[in-house]
């Protein structure tokens, strides 16, 4: 029982640093915003949620943002709305897992966990996550809905904003997670659990 606390304690530590340098690794497109970014931080998280457990899925994520606060140049507020958001993700995912650990399930449990938390993302980010990134940044709503109308002119209110970009970049990002997981998960999972392969 220790040794396993032990190694899922150095698992999720070892898996939140990995994705904290995947973080690291932006990719910016030019149908969005300059200050929303692609990147593959959160599949380290979503595979230690099946490995491990959906709580130790959240700590990953947890960690790399603490991790992140280090270099952040948004007061720490784009760091707790990628918590949240990823947190979201790997818990649900890992929550549908663990109920019935089939390749099945987990491929059902992160098309899940990708749509709660893209649609999540939306409601979070209109009364919670913006009001804070404006507030801490001194950058007027307007302005921040502003930079989307640049792009879209007709996306000129911040749910239509959150609807059109954010919701669907949030999804893409949990679905290439789920894809990056099922082509490696089977070949690591044995010794994420101490277990050698026959």
């Amino acid at each position: 029982m220790k040794n396993n606390a032990l190694r899922n304690l150095a698992v999720t530590a070892i898996f939140a640093a990995v994705s904290a340098v995947l973080m690291f690794i932006q990719i910016g497109l030019p149908i969005l915003p300059s200050f929303l970014k692609f990147d593959f931080s959160d599949f380290p998280a979503l595979i230690v949620s099946f490995a491990v457990s959906p709580w130790h899925g959240a700590a990953v994520c947890l960690l790399k943002n603490l991790l992140h606060l280090f270099t952040t140049s948004t007061a720490g507020v784009g760091e707790l709305n990628n918590f949240v958001i990823a947190a979201l993700f790997v818990f649900v995912a890992g929550l549908i897992y663990h109920r019935n650990k089939t390749r099945t399930t987990a491929l059902v449990g992160s098309a899940v966990g990708a749509l709660v938390s893209a649609v999540g993302s939306v409601f979070y980010n209109h009364f919670i996550g913006y009001p804070l990134f404006s507030a801490a940044l001194g950058i007027p709503m307007a302005g921040i809905v502003g930079m989307y109308s640049v792009i879209l002119p007709s996306a000129d209110t911040l749910w239509e904003a959150l609807l059109i970009f954010n919701l669907p970049l949030t999804l893409a990002k949990g679905l290439a997670s789920m894809l990056i997981t099922m082509l490696i998960y089977k070949r690591i999972s044995p010794l994420l659990k101490g277990k050698t392969r026959k």
